[in-house]
This record gives C-alpha cells, sequence and structure tokens, in this order.
C-alpha cells in the first residue's frame, strides 16, 4: 500500500463516526427548517453516482450524500470536505465553478445560504473527492458557518484584490471559522487578479502588504489567483494535498508585487 493510501485509511478511519452523525444531524436540521416554514426544501438532489464510470487523475463525478466528509458508501474514496467563505460577490462561486468545472456546478446542491460542489480525481492510486461548501456572504448567511466548518479540512477565506472592504472583513471570517473548527488548514486566497494589476502600483503594494500581514496572523498560506484566467486555481487544491498527505511541494514563494503572490 503506498504511503498516500496509508495516510487516507488514517484519515477515514479517525473521522468515519462523527462524520456520519453530523450528516444525519444536517439532514435533521433540513427537516425542522421545512417544517416550521410550511414549504418545499430550497435544494436541487444531486444525480445518483454511476458506478460504471472510470476515474482518471482529471474526471469528475457527483456524490449523492454531500455532507458526510470522509465517508462514501464506495469503499475506495475518500471526502475531504473543504469551506470556502468571504463577503458576497468577490468571485467564491466563479473561482469554484473554474476548480469543478461547469458540468459539475450543473450538479451542485443548492440551499439558502450554501452551495456545494464536489471534484473527483485520482492521486497515486487512491480517489479523493472534495466536497466543497460555498457559503454566502450575506448576514443571513452566517447561521451556516457551524455546518460548513465542522469537519472541514481546509478553510478558504476569500477576498476581492479591488476591495479594501472584502480585505478587512477576512478577519471576522476566520473568527467564525476557528469557533467551530480549530485543526483545518487555514488559506487566504485574494481573487480577481486580473483586475487588481490594472491598479495603480502603490495601491497594490498596500493591499500586497496588508494581505501579508492578515496571513501571518492566521497561519494561512495566501495566494492570489485569478478564475477567469486560471490563476492558481488548481494550484491551491494541489497545495491542500500536499499539506494533507505529506506530498512533494515544489511551488516557490512569490512576493514580487504586480504577480500573483504566493506566501508560506
Amino acid at each position: 500500500m503506498s504511503h498516500l493510501c496509508r495516510k487516507i485509511v488514517h484519515v477515514q478511519v479517525l473521522r468515519r463516526v462523527s462524520f456520519v452523525g453530523n450528516f444525519f444531524r444536517f439532514i435533521w436540521n433540513r427537516l425542522l427548517v421545512c417544517s416550521v416554514a410550511g414549504g418545499q426544501p430550497r435544494y436541487r438532489k444531486l444525480p445518483l453516482h454511476d458506478s460504471s464510470s472510470s476515474s482518471t487523475s482529471t474526471s469528475d463525478h457527483a456524490f449523492p450524500a454531500p455532507a458526510v466528509t470522509g465517508y462514501d458508501s464506495d469503499s475506495d474514496l475518500v471526502n475531504l470536505k473543504i469551506s470556502l467563505l468571504g463577503d458576497c460577490h468577490i468571485g467564491k462561486t466563479t473561482f469554484l465553478i473554474k476548480y469543478v468545472g461547469n458540468e459539475q456546478e450543473k450538479r451542485s446542491l443548492q440551499m439558502e445560504g450554501l452551495n456545494l460542489m464536489d471534484k473527483t480525481l485520482s492521486v497515486q492510486g487512491a480517489r479523493i473527492s472534495f466536497r466543497i461548501w460555498d457559503v454566502a456572504g450575506d448576514k443571513s448567511s452566517l447561521d451556516q458557518i457551524p455546518m460548513a466548518c465542522k469537519d472541514a479540512v481546509a478553510i478558504l477565506i476569500m477576498f476581492d484584490l479591488t476591495s479594501r472592504c472584502t480585505l478587512n472583513s477576512v478577519v471576522g471570517w476566520y473568527s467564525e471559522a476557528r469557533k467551530w473548527n480549530q485543526s483545518a488548514i487555514p488559506i487566504l486566497i485574494g481573487t480577481k487578479f486580473d483586475d487588481f494589476v490594472r491598479l495603480p502600483p502603490d495601491v497594490q503594494w498596500t493591499i500586497v502588504t496588508q494581505a501579508r500581514a492578515y496571513a501571518r496572523a492566521m497561519k494561512a498560506t495566501l495566494f492570489f489567483s485569478s478564475a477567469t484566467h486560471n490563476i492558481n486555481v488548481n494550484k491551491i487544491f494541489k497545495f491542500i494535498m500536499a499539506k494533507l498527505f505529506n506530498l512533494p511541494w515544489t511551488v516557490e514563494r512569490n512576493l514580487r508585487v504586480g504577480e500573483p503572490i504566493i506566501d508560506f
């Protein structure tokens, strides 16, 4: 058994019981909400997984139970839950669609204040499914943070590189996330780098300096990204895999203003 497979088995065994319990609590809470409101639940069901389809290094599949992290009826699949937090209109969902693909976005599970998407890939003979919980950035979605962050292996806190107010908000998002999860890998992500590079150099320098200071305070890795030009999108998830399973990580820090920052 490869080193990665042994790591995955260890993670899966430790998390299975708590994750299944959280799943049933999640379903029960959804039923309570629906019964009180007297209406229909606001979501679209994911299609069932086709067991005849094969998994490749770049394949995407949808799964019927996105709330369970670390366990699946498919015995060779491990699910890793990831949370996305940040203000409204900063490009979280666009970033996520760039990673999972348009077809997976159509199969996403949508609820009030939450958007759940899956991405499955093979790494060193193991099948990995990222189950990504995108929390809406308005005040009404704050109640979804506990459910989105519990049992997550990584928390991505995002801001718009062209909006200082969204950068200032990351401290609050980080504090809320840490109330419910102390162990997840923290990653700070600046979006819309393609627009950021059009700002005056002195403004860019100020934002870079502030973002790096916040990342250090959070003990987080900092990435500048662009969904439009696919800058550092896939690299962020490769970094998560490397951190979780001690895989080689060859990307170097980039602190040059005017280029997509990577600071760790």
